[in-house]
């Protein structure tokens, strides 16, 4: 069964369309990536796949569950976790207060119970706080695990932003440039990340990235927007051999 599937989707701003019949199938276990020209579509697919946006028209499934009208907060339940292109972080907060914080959600006590902080919310809490401690050492963080994030580099701040989403334990990670603004040696430790996330957690990744030569290599299979409308899919060796494409998106001598 697909982890998730895309059927239809029209997202429509006014007499603006961002979105127009778009249907996707995104495999488990496989690197997903949305590519093509600025203002092709590409984040607001992600805004409606995450609960940010509704669909005008269409319908959003993952697995058996519909998922067309729910909330962010419901989407994340289900398992489904974002990374944002612009950094959503807690600046003034550490490294490891954002990430525990990004566990509220599964902070599921009652208020006697938080008052004096025994039994249930003392052994909640530990386990929390050991399922971050993990997430720090997997994203080599343990350098800045005490630092306020605001006066980290940028570089180090996406992976932040990484490591929050991972902290969900998602089934699939929504990563939304995950690569912007970095320069090379920031982008291989991120590509590096991507596939270790892929391959060790075994989560599903669907990844929306400009650098083209991060998308063939790392990418099992590929979608590509162009005003809203999908105009190629398939592996990286079908998609670069596209014509639709190539004109797009590459661009013809």
């Amino acid at each position: 069964m697909a982890h998730l599937t895309v059927s239809d989707v029209t997202l429509s701003f006014g007499g603006l369309k961002a979105l127009s019949n778009v249907d996707m199938i995104i495999e488990p276990g496989l690197i997903t990536s949305i590519i093509g020209p600025n203002g092709a579509g590409k984040t607001s697919m992600l805004n409606c796949i995450s609960g940010f946006y509704h669909p005008t028209r269409g319908d959003i499934f993952y697995k058996d569950k519909k998922l067309t009208n729910s909330s962010p907060h419901q989407v994340s339940n289900m398992g489904i976790a974002r990374a944002f292109q612009n950094l959503e972080l807690f600046s003034g907060l550490s490294v490891l207060d954002n990430l525990l914080l990004a566990r509220h959600q599964n902070l599921k006590y009652s208020f006697l119970h938080a008052i004096f902080f025994y039994g249930k919310a003392s052994r909640i809490e530990a386990e929390n706080r050991a399922h971050v401690e993990t997430i720090i050492d997997f994203m080599e963080l343990e350098p800045y695990r005490k630092s306020l994030v605001g006066n980290l580099s940028y570089g180090v701040q996406k992976k932040v932003e990484v490591a929050r989403a991972l902290t969900l334990a998602p089934d699939i990670l929504l990563l939304d440039e995950p690569m912007a603004g970095m320069n090379q040696e920031e982008k291989e430790d991120i590509v590096r990340f991507v596939m270790d996330i892929q391959k060790e957690k075994e989560i599903t990744v669907v990844l929306v990235e400009h650098d083209l030569g991060v998308v063939m290599d790392i990418s099992d299979q590929i979608y590509v927007l162009d005003f809203g409308e999908v105009i190629g899919s398939g592996t990286p060796e079908e998609v670069a051999q596209n014509p639709k494409v190539i004109e797009a998106y590459i661009g013809e001598d």
